[in-house]
């Protein structure tokens, strides 16, 4: 993630978790409407997603040639001091991975530095008391790795290893630096390639986060030209495990003009990334609002309406016109200002499928899972468990079809309990009204002693509410009686843990009765 356009490095995102406050959206300006969510539209024939993939001119395809889309969330620490993903000091991460499933993610990108590859790099701040994290006692950071990638690929979700960092001290503008120069970088990238070989569950690694100035692209000088050494590594990766796609993200500048770190792909048209093995490239772009930096574009007299044509320039035709797929692998933003509400809505309504199976399209990951990103915060608040139903209602209509799974996914400290007993609990809560309309989110929790596998919340309006639209869950509206229920993504929920959906409604008020939860 970069902090600034022309900042310094950006510093190490601390365990201290920082308080995110939000304004209360303002109806339209970006919570996605009911027909959008449904225009998600029908999944992929069945089973989608199984095996490796690969790429056909703007698509990723999967094993049996069926397109799949990634629509994921970053899940970061393994490249800080911790040598972990964050979180385990407050969750067990069964119970995280089932979470992200329940939400309606399919893919997780999990940063890392060269330091996890060091022998003897032991993780810290996991909390192991009352069973949590029980079985990673003992791991070192690379078998903790193997553990959540396992787990994850238990519940369907694909893992894109991200190497975020030389070192854990911070952000390098090149891929190496005089402590880790190219040769281990390379060395590295084909260790934890050959680690994961046969295990689809990872389906590629995105070669180094955000490379920015002096990395160019295409000037020819080996020590900067940023692809030129993406083909290196891409190629050494290939050479030991040639089923995985190989992520290239853009660079700060091209031809004097200049963007986010990562985000500038303009140079991709006349330099393409050209690999030994065919179809394997995906292009990365890194897209933030103004809660990371300013940018000339957000002080534009037409935006949000010249957002469009900006990222057509710096990565989307790329994409338009057939080139390669395009995986936004970082965006995000504390919400705090109407310019940032504005222009997610608008990048979300940019990143929307073009086919009804979802699979034409841009692929993503949210950042970020974690609440403790200083600059943008998370889909998880500060406590590490509920989720910000604002921020996750705005993805909802660009959320994709799950993955096939390699086994049920239970157990450990989220996992499935040992009854038979389904139950569950909603909690109703208006989260912003301005007279003529409010927002309202709802919780469901587990309460029960097995998994659920689905849910249903019925409520009644006391007055004249209608709903206008509703994410995270479908419905039915009856008169002020109103019924949700679980979809194919989010239906699934631990014991103990929640899953949330929210929605608008008019006119203002939302006062409502009798909420009750059942679930199978």
């Amino acid at each position: 993630m970069f902090r600034g356009v022309r900042g310094a490095l950006r510093t190490l995102r601390r365990a201290l978790c920082a308080a995110v406050l939000l304004v209360p959206l303002v109806l339209g300006l970006g919570v996605p409407s009911a027909q959008a969510a449904d225009a998600v539209g029908a999944a992929p024939a069945a089973d989608a997603g199984a095996g490796y993939w690969h790429t056909s001119g703007r698509q990723i395809l999967d094993s049996a040639g069926q397109p799949v889309r990634v629509a994921g969330i970053n899940w970061f620490g393994f490249e800080t001091a911790n040598y972990v993903v964050h979180g385990l000091w407050s969750r067990d991460y069964k119970s995280m991975i089932d979470q992200m499933k329940s939400l309606g993610y399919n893919t997780i990108r999990l940063p890392y530095s060269d330091d996890i590859l060091k022998s003897g790099t032991v993780p810290n701040s996991i909390d192991f008391s009352s069973g949590k994290n029980a079985d990673l006692q003992g791991l070192n950071s690379l078998q903790v790795l193997d553990k959540i990638v396992s787990y994850a690929g238990q519940d369907g979700l694909k893992v894109i290893l991200d190497r975020h960092r030389p070192d854990a001290g911070g952000q390098s503008a090149l891929w190496y630096t005089s402590a880790v120069p190219e040769s281990t970088w390379i060395a590295n990238l084909k260790a934890l390639a050959a680690r994961y070989s046969g295990q689809s569950t990872v389906i590629g690694i995105d070669l180094h986060n955000e490379p920015h100035d002096p990395a160019c692209w295409g000037c020819g000088d080996t020590a900067t030209d940023w692809r030129l050494a993406a083909q290196r590594a891409g190629n050494a990766v290939l050479s030991v495990n040639p089923d995985l796609l190989i992520f290239v993200e853009g660079v700060q500048t091209f031809n004097g003009v200049s963007g986010w770190w990562g985000g500038n792909l303009m140079g991709v048209g006349q330099y393409p990334v050209q690999l030994d093995v065919p179809n394997r490239v995906v292009y990365s772009a890194h897209d933030y609002a103004t809660s990371v930096a300013q940018q000339s574009w957000f002080s534009d007299p037409t935006f949000p309406a010249n957002m469009p044509g900006v990222w057509d320039t710096y990565w989307g035709y790329i994409f338009k016109q057939n080139i390669a797929p395009v995986w936004v692998g970082e965006f995000g933003t504390t919400l705090q200002s109407t310019v940032d509400q504005k222009w997610l809505a608008a990048l979300v309504t940019y990143l929307r499928p073009t086919a009804a199976d979802g699979g034409d399209s841009f692929s993503w990951t949210f950042w970020s899972w974690n609440p403790n990103s200083g600059d943008t915060g998370g889909i998880l608040k500060d406590d590490w468990q509920t989720v910000d139903t604002v921020k996750d209602g705005y993805l909802a209509s660009i959320k994709a079809a799950g993955f096939p799974g390699t086994g049920d996914g239970s157990g450990g400290g989220g996992g499935d309990g040992g009854g038979s007993t389904a139950a569950c609990a909603a909690a109703y809560a208006v989260s912003s009204d301005w007279g003529s309309g409010f927002n309202a989110d709802v919780k469901v929790t587990n309460t029960g002693t097995s998994a659920l596998t689905s849910w249903k919340v019925t409520w009644n309006f006391t007055g004249a509410q209608q709903i206008t639209n509703l994410w995270n869950a479908s419905y039915t509206q009856t008169g002020s009686t109103v019924t949700a229920v679980s979809t194919a993504d989010n239906g699934r929920v631990p014991v103990g843990s929640s899953a949330s959906f929210g929605f608008g409604g008019a006119p203002g008020g939302g006062g409502v009765t009798g909420v009750s939860c059942t679930g199978a």
